[in-house]
């Protein structure tokens, strides 16, 4: 009697570890953890006798979790008055089941200098890049992402939240946007069991985020740009109006950099590898109409001598007021 005593303790044990098991999120919900218990004796001459225990099965409860993070390396870059600006997120099912949320956004937010005008939302094909052709327009109720916290494959999806710039910005200020999902089964504190629907029959349990999470994303209105615009002219010494690279010909580059707005470029450096196929012309590079010496010395240029291989032009501070900035310099086609 003592024996069958020892056996049914065994058995209790055995529960408990399988239900601890069961609230781990890396097992997927339904799956079945089952334990047999055994017992040896001796009774009398008799030995290695065996009894074993009837099996005990106890399914994996459905953990309720999730995270949203803000994928933007630094604030978006945006001007007063633009359209459609795009803040990604990256929305994860960290639970252990296929579970839908839905998504909204709150850009009347504080801590920032003005409020961005939210327009839309996008579902991410795939690709981790915003293309309106292709990604999908976000339609809360009817488009709502599903997720596999099971599946590493189909645990995350990438959400693209667009918002419009008040024209009145000014340059410097920051404007910031919260993506919030929720889990449309529900939400609640952690441990908080909603019912038995989970996956594979088993009861859904809220996990440590509350079925519930957020991330902001942050515009930053920088009114100053830098554009560089790049043209090339053919020549050849024996043929006049040349419009072909044929070896022997000479290339001449001119690339303009172009400053605007109201803040100040640091540390603007120009680069320019020589194509493949061509050979720098020595003594050709100029900067505004100046030329520049090829080697490394105390002008704002080099050929090769910063980077192998490549044109250098340190340009150092620039503004809007300090206009076009032109650098030209040759090559031959080999």
């Amino acid at each position: 009697m003592g024996k069958r005593g020892t056996v049914c303790l065994l058995l209790g044990v055995s529960m408990l570890f399988g239900m601890q098991h069961a609230s781990s999120a890396g097992t997927p919900a339904g799956t079945e953890i089952v334990n047999v218990a055994n017992v040896t004796y001796d009774v009398g001459p008799t030995v290695g006798l065996q009894i074993a225990s009837g099996p005990v099965v106890i399914k994996v409860a459905e953990i309720l979790d999730l995270t949203v993070l803000w994928m933007d390396a630094v604030p978006v870059r945006v001007l007063p008055g633009a359209t459609d600006e795009v803040l990604t997120f990256e929305v994860t099912n960290t639970g252990n089941g296929v579970d839908s949320y839905e998504l909204a956004v709150d850009a009347a937010l504080g801590g920032d200098q003005f409020d961005p005008l939210f327009q839309s939302i996008y579902l991410d094909t795939g690709d981790g890049v915003f293309d309106p052709a292709t990604d999908t327009l976000y339609t809360q109720g009817v488009n709502d992402p599903e997720l596999d916290g099971s599946d590493a494959a189909g645990r995350q999806v990438t959400v693209f939240v667009l918002c419009d710039i008040p024209g009145d910005t000014l340059d410097t200020q920051l404007g910031h946007a919260l993506l919030r999902a929720t889990y449309n089964t529900g939400t609640g504190p952690r441990g908080t069991v909603l019912e038995d629907g989970g996956d594979g029959d088993t009861p859904l349990v809220i996990g440590d985020s509350g079925g519930t999470a957020a991330d902001t994303g942050t515009y930053h209105v920088q009114n100053f740009e830098v554009a560089a615009v790049k043209a090339v002219e053919i020549s050849h010494p024996d043929i006049p109006n040349l419009d072909a690279a044929i070896p022997g010909a000479t290339l001449t580059y001119t690339i303009r950099i172009l400053p605007s707005g109201e803040q100040t470029a640091t540390d603007v450096v120009f680069s320019d590898p020589i194509p493949a196929q061509t050979t720098y012309a020595p003594g050709t590079l100029s900067l505004n109409g100046n030329g520049l010496t090829d080697g490394a010395d105390g002008d704002a240029g080099d050929v090769g001598a910063t980077t192998p291989g490549v044109v250098t032009v340190t340009l150092g501070q620039l503004t809007g007021t300090d206009g076009e900035q032109t650098i030209r310099f040759q090559v031959k086609v080999n």
